[in-house]
């Protein structure tokens, strides 16, 4: 191994951005270790040095229908992996939804939840697995909040997955939220190039991954139909969420600002979907 090459291990290799992590650090030839669900218990038993490990597992934040799945993975596999891997470092993804009760957005933040209410089930979770990290003393043990992380290979599933695909499937996009409702969106590029500077040489224990701008679902609606021409609406009874605009004061301090412009990649994110349609559609037909 040579004197900058390090080993990793990435549990949730198989999601959006585990699978990204994972072709980012082979690209720079680092050892990787791709840890799915499936070869999650080997690496637990083994019990062998994993090197930096970066927990990119989880449940998408809708956790409603599977409360338990939602528990294990946020929870119980972070318990696990504290008590039984041997590893170098620790960095825990959690979720900037954590503040959506909360009135400023800093790291140091006090957070506010409601366990009687089921949407807040997800950031509950993820506050448990968050203070399991930060109540170990060992200080290479962190965690990063992630934004809504946007770029190629988006899953359907995802908030700007199904946008994309309702539009492609009938030229209309449907917003389940009102259009004064704000997100904040951070490049996938822009994850994957950090969460490692973080895992490596981070001075602090938890960190915002966010952009630290606000996007409305107004201003989105307006640049999918300057770009595509789709019908877009609002669900009227939906709330609006106005979380305040990420606190990204630490992160831009210790690795430089972290540039993310979804409105500016839309076209690109888009072309990229209507691609990949078309790719599969031909493959089908020749089959």
């Amino acid at each position: 191994m040579s004197a900058d090459q390090q080993t990793y291990t990435v549990l949730g290799a198989s999601g959006f951005i585990g699978a990204a992590l994972v072709a980012w650090l082979e690209s720079r030839d680092q050892v990787v270790h791709a840890v799915t669900r499936a070869s999650l218990p080997i690496l637990l038993a083994a019990r062998r040095p994993a090197g930096h490990v970066i927990d990119c597992a989880g449940l998408t934040a809708d956790s409603r229908p599977r409360p338990l799945d939602a528990a294990e993975a946020h929870v119980g596999l972070v318990a696990r992996c504290l008590s039984d891997l041997q590893f170098d470092s620790f960095l825990l993804l959690s979720c900037t939804g954590v503040y959506c009760r909360a009135s400023t957005t800093h790291e140091d933040t006090a957070l506010l939840a409601r366990p009687a209410d089921p949407s807040d089930l997800h950031r509950v979770t993820k506050l448990a697995g968050e203070a399991l990290c930060l109540a170990d003393p060992r200080p290479e043990i962190r965690v990063a909040r992630l934004s809504n992380v946007y770029g190629i290979g988006m899953r359907p599933g995802s908030f700007l997955g199904r946008l994309m695909n309702g539009g492609l499937d009938t030229g209309a996009v449907e917003f389940r939220g009102t259009a004064a409702s704000v997100r904040d969106y951070v490049r996938l590029a822009a994850v994957v190039r950090l969460l490692p500077a973080m895992t490596t040489t981070g001075r602090h224990r938890i960190y915002n991954l966010a952009s630290g701008r606000n996007i409305s679902h107004a201003t989105l609606a307006e640049r999918l139909r300057a770009i595509t021409g789709w019908r877009t609406g609002f669900a009227a009874d939906a709330p609006a969420s106005t979380q305040r605009p990420i606190d990204t004061t630490r992160l831009n301090d210790e690795f430089g600002q972290t540039f993310s412009d979804l409105l500016a990649d839309l076209p690109a994110l888009l072309a990229f979907a209507q691609e990949r349609r078309c790719s599969r559609s031909t493959r089908l037909l020749a089959a």
